[in-house]
């Protein structure tokens, strides 16, 4: 798939605890770091407490053979108990010029909740772009190569994400 095509991925698990329990848990923004191999931290900005469209906060992320980085995310799309949607912006500038607005978004995250079967089935997605990330520098790098580059990407957050909703379940279903 190519960037431009706007891929994506999203991974689900099952749940054995109430949708209000989970929206509290996928709505505390820092909850993926404590369970993502790439995201180390996170924090509100702008005076923001809590997930409500244009919201902001701000992420520091870390990969092997990279130099550590910021990211700044917006709130989009808050429907209690449903779904919590974030757009992630480059707003340091640090792949080009400066985005300050979703519909530049380096990628777009996704937390949906749906009671099932006495429990809730929790789905966690991303789709990629369409702004400028570090994918499309490795894809400027070697063009050749998009299809893989992407692909390769795509698992390294799925891993992620797996991570997160085990991370999520285990708490859920402990009270923790």
């Amino acid at each position: 798939m190519r960037y431009a095509d706007g891929p994506g991925a999203d991974c689900e698990v099952f749940v054995g605890a109430t949708v209000e329990r989970l929206w509290a848990l996928v709505t505390d923004i820092a909850l993926p770091a404590r369970h993502s191999p790439e995201l180390q931290r996170v924090a509100w900005l702008d005076g923001a407490d809590g997930p409500a469209p244009g919201a902001r906060f701000e992420g520091y992320n870390r990969r092997a053979g990279m130099p550590d980085w910021r990211t700044v995310s917006e709130v989009v799309e808050v429907v209690e108990h449903r779904a919590f949607v974030w757009a992630v912006l480059d707003a340091d500038g640090r792949f080009g010029a400066p985005v300050t607005d979703a519909t530049g978004a380096l990628a777009r995250w996704r937390f949906e909740l749906r009671p099932e079967d006495g429990g809730t089935l929790v789905r966690h997605s991303v789709v990629l772009g369409p702004g400028r990330s570090g994918v499309t520098r490795a894809i400027d790098a070697r063009p050749e190569a998009e299809e893989k580059i992407v692909a390769f990407r795509l698992g390294e957050l799925r891993t992620g994400m797996t991570a997160t909703l085990e991370g999520i379940k285990s708490m859920a279903e402990s009270g923790g």
